[in-house]
C-alpha cells in the first residue's frame, strides 16, 4: 500500500530500516511512558528483536510510523494472529506513541486509521488494543475511533 496522506501534514507510512535511529527515541519515549525505564527499561536485547522483527517476512509483526515536517513523530506497532472466536486473523494494535510536542494534531488518530487500512488490505476485520485505565487522554480519542467492551487485562509471566 502505498503511503496515506493525513490532514495537517501528518503522513503514515510503514517503517523503514533507514528509520532506526529516528524511531529508537519514539520506541524509548513509548516505554517511559508505561514505566519501562531506568532500572526498569526493556533489555537491548527486546529492543533488537522487536526492530529485527518488523523486517523478516516470517513474522506477523508489523510498524507504521507517523512523519511530519521531516521529524518522526509517532509510532504503531501491530500484529495479525489466528483468534478462537473467528475464522478470520485478527488485528491487534499493540504500541501507540506520539511524540508530547505532536499530541492534539491528529497523529493517533491518523497511526489508528493506517492500522485500519493495513488490516483491512489484508482481509482483517477486527483491530483490538488495550490501554492503562488512568490514560485518559488517549482514551478519549479511542472512544471516538472503536468501541469499549469492558474487558480488564490479566497477565501472568513464568518466573
Amino acid at each position: 500500500m502505498a503511503d496515506t496522506p493525513i490532514a495537517s501534514g501528518i503522513k503514515v507510512r510503514p517503517l523503514e530500516p533507514a528509520d532506526q535511529a529516528r524511531w529508537r527515541p519514539l520506541w524509548d519515549g513509548y516505554n517511559a511512558f508505561y514505566g519501562r525505564t531506568g532500572p526498569t527499561a526493556l533489555p537491548d536485547a527486546i529492543t533488537e528483536a522487536t526492530w529485527d522483527r518488523f523486517f523478516d517476512d516470517n513474522e506477523p509483526v508489523f510498524a507504521l510510523v507517523a512523519e511530519a515536517e521531516g521529524s518522526l513523530v509517532g509510532l504503531t506497532h501491530y500484529l495479525f494472529h489466528r483468534s478462537t472466536t473467528r475464522i478470520e486473523m485478527v488485528c491487534y494494535l499493540q504500541d501507540l506513541f506520539t511524540v508530547p510536542s505532536a499530541r492534539g494534531r491528529g497523529v493517533a488518530r491518523a497511526l489508528i486509521h493506517g492500522v485500519y487500512q493495513r488490516a483491512a488490505d489484508a482481509g482483517v476485520s477486527r483491530v483490538y488494543w488495550q490501554t492503562q485505565e488512568n490514560n485518559t487522554d488517549a482514551r478519549h480519542l479511542y472512544d471516538k475511533v472503536a468501541k469499549f467492551h469492558g474487558f480488564v487485562v490479566y497477565s501472568h509471566d513464568q518466573a
